[in-house]
């Protein structure tokens, strides 16, 4: 199976510089790609990646001395050009729109290889091809790859990434069946009885957002202060994303690996967003990333997902009896009108779908 894995690099001054190098030989190949794109059609040829890459290697490249500076990797380049084909290929095939020029600063990244060497990696040290030793902050599979992108994101912190294969063989599961009722006040409610409470990471760190942010405002643009404010803001975003985050892998986790066949909801989120009363709330519980997370983790530990109709009534479905009737959103407990039967609205609803894999 091939697995992915990004962490944040720890860089000192120097080593950031050098990264910060790279990033600008590919975005300005990529610029200069992109802007260099339409002319060819002038001589009545079709411009591809390939005959860009030839004519800049054989006259663009020679004539920018920086370019071939001791310790630039020379293949970041040729990963430009090909993610400007990418780029155009997902514009043609009407997946994507016209490809836009890349700007400083704004999500810097490049690609390296080692030729065609696999590039070995594990611990919290790594050696990048030309570049030489960096450090991780958490500890890496001892494995190879075939190349490594680097990336800057959040207040100038680096991260690396890359792809290797893993073999994984399935966990011991303690339940067959398990049904998943996605909610706001609990995060994830499932038919076994488990209930995640929803922290809501946003609201809770709501105030010292709009603190940070009015504090950015009263900044002079283009000034170091308003710069320090800019990345105090961005870092506490960021910080919010990765509790999200972490809460989402200890859940689909926990799933995954405890049980051999997981029901869940194909929920709506563009349209739930449409209430404006709830939509901060529910962008915060990060439903289609609970969603993803889901689908890769069940190849790695070996179950299977069953996404039930979107038109389902798992709520308004007694559990007991079968009997459909509806229930408003501000009652918590399903009492049904025919048997009687009275239980909580949202382990009502995981039980009706953890049935629908045993139909």
């Amino acid at each position: 199976m091939l697995l992915s894995i990004k962490t944040k690099l720890k860089l000192s001054k120097s080593q950031e510089t050098v990264m910060s190098k790279h990033a600008g030989i590919a975005r300005f190949t990529y610029n200069w790609g992109l802007a260099t794109w339409n002319n060819p059609y002038k001589d009545g040829v079709a411009p591809n990646k390939y005959l860009l890459k030839k004519f800049f290697n054989n006259h663009v490249k020679p004539e920018f001395t920086w370019i071939k500076e001791t310790g630039i990797c020379q293949k970041i380049t040729q990963y430009a050009f090909d993610n400007l084909g990418d780029s155009f290929s997902r514009f043609f095939s009407k997946k994507g729109g016209y490809p836009k020029f890349k700007k400083k600063g704004h999500h810097d990244s490049f690609t390296i290889d080692a030729g065609g060497k696999p590039i070995p990696v594990g611990g919290t040290s790594i050696k990048l091809p030309t570049i030489s030793w960096v450090k991780t902050y958490e500890g890496l599979p001892d494995t190879t790859c075939k190349s490594i992108t680097i990336s800057r994101r959040t207040a100038d912190s680096w991260f690396i990434a890359f792809a290797y294969e893993q073999n994984h063989e399935p966990t011991v599961k303690s339940h067959e069946v398990v049904g998943v009722d996605l909610g706001i006040k609990t995060l994830a409610t499932l038919s076994t009885g488990v209930v995640f409470p929803n922290p809501k990471h946003y609201k809770a760190y709501l105030s010292k957002l709009c603190r940070l942010a009015k504090e950015l405002s009263r900044k002079e643009n283009g000034s170091s202060n308003r710069f320090k404010a800019k990345q105090k803001l961005a870092l506490h975003h960021a910080k919010i994303a990765n509790k999200r985050k972490n809460t989402l892998h200890q859940i689909t986790t926990y799933l995954c690996k405890n049980h051999a066949t997981i029901v869940v909801e194909d929920l709506n989120v563009s349209g739930l967003l449409k209430n404006h009363k709830l939509a901060q709330v529910i962008a915060d519980c990060g439903f289609s990333e609970f969603k993803r997370q889901l689908e890769y983790k069940a190849q790695k530990f070996g179950c299977e997902i069953v996404i039930a109709d979107r038109w389902f009534p798992s709520t308004k479905t007694c559990s007991n009896c079968g009997h459909i009737q509806d229930i408003p959103l501000k009652e918590r407990t399903y009492n049904c009108e025919s048997c009687g039967h009275s239980m909580d609205r949202d382990l009502n609803a995981a039980i009706n779908l953890s049935r629908l894999a045993r139909a």
